[in-house]
């Protein structure tokens, strides 16, 4: 099982530095892989814990990763896709695949933010039928030579689109959510499936109908990564009411967190991230490299 963690772009480091020299450490103590956000506004439960501090784009920050790092996979835990232009986000994730020598992978998702979908115009309604086209049109710029597409909102064809992604055929869009919409979205659009903070049996639960929803769509269920997004306590209890709901991990406990984990490998689990949700940047650093002495040596 690979073994990913945050990067802290959405909470409010007031010195980006801070917030990029942990991405080069991580790749050190041995993380395979290296996590943003994705919000537009501080709003909602975001201004709760942020006001007006700063929330870094996640794809400005992996691109700043992207020349201090050269193994760890750099990824989205989630791009809310709805916010996003499907064109030109394909334009900058595939460029970004080529300068990192192949190593983004998208989470993708429909998000749930009310108070943003309002700020930008967007009706709750449409989340959905937005993520299933965004996911369409990406994939058929990044694997098509002719690209087109036809739809009420898009339509363009007798174009080309480059650079095409380094990675074949195609950028990894990992689903993000447990709704049944998501489960669905992810078995028969996504290249796996990207959770947040699900209890063993939710995850055993979802993978299980991922798997039957996939086979019974003709698509090998084998082929799709199982992932999962678990926070981790920094400070011993946890980040907001909101991560208090979500299964979450102590950052004291190694051996806890050990055992836990490989439950979850046992239950089919290839990829694990480690949202270490906090902006103290030091005790972040200290529970990452507990982490890497005391944990990721037993999944080597």
């Amino acid at each position: 099982m690979k073994i990913g963690v945050t990067i802290p772009n959405n909470w409010g480091v007031a010195d980006p530095q801070q917030v990029l020299d942990l991405g080069p450490l991580a790749e050190d103590l041995g993380y395979d892989s290296l996590w943003v956000m994705d919000h537009l506004f501080n709003t909602g439960y975001i201004r709760e814990r942020l006001e007006d501090k700063p929330y870094y784009h996640p794809l400005s920050t992996l691109s700043y990763l992207a020349a201090t790092t050269r193994r760890a996979l750099l990824g989205t835990s989630v791009l809310v896709l709805p916010y996003h232009n499907p064109v030109e986000l394909a334009k900058y994730a595939a460029s970004l695949d080529q300068i990192s020598g192949g190593r983004v992978t998208l989470g993708v998702g429909v998000g749930a933010m009310t108070e943003e979908f309002e700020a930008l115009g967007i009706h709750m309604s449409q989340r959905a039928s937005l993520t299933n086209e965004s996911i369409d049109i990406m994939k058929e710029l990044w694997t098509n030579p002719n690209p087109s597409y036809h739809s009420r909102r898009w339509n363009f064809s007798d174009l080309r689109f480059s650079p095409k992604p380094l990675q074949k055929p195609h950028i990894p869009l990992w689903v993000g959510g447990a709704s049944p919409g998501a489960l669905r979205r992810a078995a028969t659009r996504g290249d796996g499936w990207h959770p947040s903070g699900l209890s063993l049996e939710e995850f055993s639960m979802g993978r299980r109908e991922i798997r039957n929803i996939a086979g019974a769509a003709g698509r090998d269920p084998d082929s799709l990564v199982m992932s999962l997004r678990v926070e981790v306590e920094v400070h011993g209890a946890p980040s907001s009411n909101r991560a208090a709901t979500r299964s979450r991990l102590s950052g004291s406990n190694a051996q806890g967190m050990t055992a836990a984990l490989q439950a979850y490998q046992n239950a089919g689990l290839d990829h694990v991230i480690l949202a270490l949700n906090s902006g103290d940047v030091p005790a972040i650093t200290m529970v990452m490299q507990r982490i890497a002495n005391d944990v990721i040596p037993h999944f080597r």
